[in-house]
């Protein structure tokens, strides 16, 4: 059941906050993953340890798809699955910020049931599950109101903004930034900022906790195409990624459309 699940979960981002603020960010060690991957440091994997220990023996017959652990096949014949990103926002952390992130899921053949995103440098603890709403903190939470992409407040990185993406003319709109993904989508949820768009290849870990959260808040989100995202695939890179109110995401995609 996802409110079990969502238990679960919760449980697991506390002793994760615990384990994280445990380490410095600045003097943790840390390290390259190969091939261009990012930066890890010796928290991450601690909280991914606990997690696999924790999580595995709780739910022995779903699946696990994790940042820092080695990917197998195996996921793909479970019908459930975890997708964790034990601290999202990495190079963040490493800095000594406070805008980092665990973010943790569960899929069921393709659709998140239950997710978190907390965020414990901040004392926020995003919360859904599916067909329950979404809350911050254990209140209710929901997506702005606002109407017209024009003027709205979006999180994005600067490349988004680049022309190549917008035939028209980039739209005036407010661009901030957050170096967590899976909080960017949860001050959408949250009603924060009106949207939040990446047009690179996406992690789904990065997005499977934030894309719940979204649209149990009355948000919309898609990849950057409009078509609706589904987890645990052969390949784990969504196809970017734009959330928002459904007014402010309808007219994105109509901006995107025109390339």
């Amino acid at each position: 059941m996802p409110a079990n699940d969502l238990k679960l979960l919760i449980d697991a981002a506390l002793i994760s906050g615990r384990i994280a603020t445990s380490y410095s960010g600045k003097t943790a060690k840390k390290w390259d993953k190969p091939d261009g991957a990012g930066p890890v440091t010796e928290a991450d994997l601690a909280v991914n340890d606990m997690l696999s220990a924790t999580l595995r023996p709780a739910r022995p017959d779903y699946g696990w798809l994790s940042e820092e652990t080695d990917d197998t096949i195996e996921r793909l014949s479970q019908n459930k699955v975890f997708i964790l990103d034990p601290i999202d926002g990495t190079r963040s952390y490493a800095e000594g910020a406070n805008t980092w992130a665990h973010s943790f899921a569960v899929a069921d053949r393709g659709l998140i049931t239950a997710a978190v995103v907390y965020l414990p440098m901040l004392n926020k603890m995003y919360t859904a599950a599916l067909g329950k709403g979404a809350q911050l903190n254990g209140a209710p939470i929901q997506v702005s109101d606002q109407a017209e992409l024009t003027g709205s407040s979006i999180l994005s990185t600067k490349v988004n903004v680049e022309p190549r993406f917008w035939p028209n003319g980039v739209p005036d709109f407010n661009r901030n930034h957050r170096p967590s993904l899976a909080y960017r989508l949860a001050l959408v949820a949250e009603g924060k900022f009106d949207a939040m768009f990446t047009f690179r290849p996406s992690w789904e870990w990065d997005i499977a906790a934030g894309a719940l959260i979204v649209s149990e808040a009355g948000g919309k989100i898609t990849d950057q195409t409009g078509n609706p995202l589904v987890f645990n695939q052969p390949d784990s890179l969504l196809n970017g990624v734009i959330a928002g109110g459904a007014d402010v995401h309808a007219q994105a995609l109509t901006a995107l459309k025109c390339r």
